[in-house]
């Protein structure tokens, strides 16, 4: 890694930069450091000068001392050098925001006279020229944004005017391409960082390592939103497109982690809180029971699908309704499923509950499908956006599932009990070690609390630990079911099919003559029994013993 030597006392340390090149740099706070970049090309008409640091913020400025329209401050910062006529050298100061010495990582990229400007049409933020990507994120989701580019031009020249007409001529023809980058999953390291974001600064690596999300035209708002992923590091970056030149250039790349290196709890090292791994922990401890056990312990079964629908429903309804903090809401939610598991595994035996219960079990099945079937990337289509559109086909899918095993029970029993309960192991892992598998249900539960979240792109990655748990996950599903098969191949089919049960019903009471049930009197002759039967509720008993006169 290479490292600039600051000078001692006030003077400013140098960094000499070449076009195209990266350079690590060590900043603090007293000591600004100059980077310098000399023999620039005549045919380079702008330079855009870049600086990145993980969690501290540092100060990029054209001059020494930093004033708001000349300079930026971010952990992801870059200014536009827009050259003069003849000039050969360009200068930048950097420093640290804060105490303590900061390691970043510095680059600047050349462009010509048909490139377009990133950021040449600002008309929202501080800088005149402004290509930095500002992020906002939350728990829920992640909110980039940038100013508009304008054309390309010689050196000397005026710029083209940002809002003269709307027509091919003018920066309206400009097109955005929205880059992602995911960085190796739990990996939080400064230099692991340092050498990804290399990867997105320049237009030919970010369309070689990055991820291509959309495409905005200038009508378009110059925001998008993504999904959050607390402790998984992203990297986002914009290539503006000239489509008549067939010119490029980049902005600012921007990076997250959607959580923070400087809370003691809950920081970007230590996510899962201790209530949630208790409450998941024992939920897979159930689920991995009801893999391999679910059909032969019928009660138990539906005790864990009952579990789950209440607790997603009460879950629900307590965060919408009211202000209770998060460890509360999951003790409320546990209860609540206790509750509707006892309640569904209680009324199995009665009259008509059958089909409720397979309709109960099948649609937990349904809800998982169809959540696996909108983590992929379908769920990103902009037709989906549209709330209508979504929970339609959500549920259509959802119940597409009963619906199709409604002939079969058992199979559809022991699938749920296999596919479902392996899955509660895959929510227990994510509590502490990160899989982009949890959000295969968390994603739909942030759409159902959230109503903006609908507008997030939910790509995450997929890595070596995304696979080994997918790997866990359908051996233990495929085990569960395979096991269940073989143990039930031979009982008789359970819960019975009632329109099965009913018509054999009919044809043994028409066929068994000595069949008590096969001599029911006719409907006039019970009604007329049953009043004579509550008749005789209101009859005085006749006291016992004789009651004529003794004769004499």
């Amino acid at each position: 890694m290479n490292r600039t030597v600051l000078w001692d006392g006030n003077a400013a340390g140098l960094l000499e930069l070449s076009l195209g090149k990266f350079r690590n740099v060590l900043l603090n706070q007293t000591s600004p450091v100059e980077a310098v970049i000399r023999n620039i090309a005549s045919n380079v008409s702008v330079v855009v000068f870049q600086v990145h640091a993980q969690q501290s913020d540092v100060v990029i400025s054209f001059d020494k001392t930093p004033s708001v329209n000349s300079s930026g401050t971010g952990v992801d910062r870059g200014l536009v050098s827009l050259l003069r006529p003849q000039q050969t050298v360009c200068t930048w100061y950097l420093r640290a925001l804060d105490a303590g010495q900061v390691l970043s990582t510095a680059i600047s990229i050349p462009y010509m006279e048909r490139d377009p400007i990133p950021g040449g049409c600002n008309l929202e933020f501080d800088l005149e020229v402004d290509p930095n990507i500002y992020l906002d994120y939350t728990l829920v989701d992640i909110h980039i944004k940038f100013a508009p580019a304008n054309l390309g031009y010689t050196r000397g020249a005026n710029p083209p005017a940002c809002d003269a007409g709307t027509g091919q001529n003018s920066r309206w023809r400009l097109r955005y391409d929205v880059y992602q980058y995911f960085l190796p999953e739990s990996d939080l390291s400064e230099m692991v960082l340092m050498s990804h974001i290399r990867k997105m600064s320049e237009v030919h690596s970010i369309k070689a390592h990055g991820t291509k999300m959309l495409t905005l035209t200038t009508d378009d708002k110059t925001n998008v939103y993504f999904s959050s992923l607390p402790g998984q590091g992203v990297i986002y970056n914009v290539i503006v497109w000239d489509p008549i030149w067939n010119s490029s250039a980049a902005y600012i790349p921007v990076h997250t982690y959607a959580c923070s290196f400087a809370d003691l709890v809950d920081n970007c090292s230590s996510l899962s809180k201790l209530s949630t791994k208790v409450f998941f922990t024992a939920f897979a401890g159930l689920g991995l029971f009801i893999c391999f056990f679910g059909h032969r312990f019928w009660k138990t079964d539906l005790f864990f699908m009952g579990f789950i629908v209440a607790a997603f429903f009460c879950f629900v309804v307590i965060t919408r309704v009211t202000g209770l903090g998060y460890d509360e809401r999951l003790v409320l939610t546990a209860a609540a499923g206790i509750v509707g598991g006892l309640l569904l595994a209680g009324s199995w035996w009665r009259f008509g509950s059958v089909l409720l219960c397979m309709f109960a079990v099948g649609l937990v099945l349904g809800f998982l499908f169809a959540s696996m079937l909108f983590f992929t990337p379908l769920g990103d289509y902009r037709v989906f956006r549209d709330d209508v559109v979504f929970w339609l086909t959500f549920t259509s899918v959802a119940l597409m599932v009963p619906v199709l095993f409604v002939g079969c029970p058992r199979i559809l029993n022991i699938l749920a009990s296999g596919i479902v309960g392996s899955y509660a192991v895959v929510l227990a892992v994510a509590c502490y070690v990160y899989t982009s598998l949890a959000y295969i249900t968390l994603d739909l539960l942030r759409r159902v609390l959230n109503d903006d979240f609908s507008r997030a792109y939910t790509n995450v990655p997929f890595q070596r630990n995304d696979l080994i748990i997918l790997s866990v996950w359908a051996m233990l599903a495929l085990s569960g079911v395979t096991v269940q098969l073989r143990r039930e191949r031979s009982q008789v089919p359970f819960p019975p099919h009632p329109y099965l049960a009913w018509k054999r019903e009919r044809e043994r009471r028409s066929t068994n003559v000595l069949d008590p049930s096969h001599h029911i009197p006719p409907l006039r002759e019970r009604v007329h029994n049953k009043l004579l039967h509550f008749k005789e509720l209101f009859h005085k008993d006749q006291p016992a013993g004789e009651r004529t006169p003794l004769l004499l």
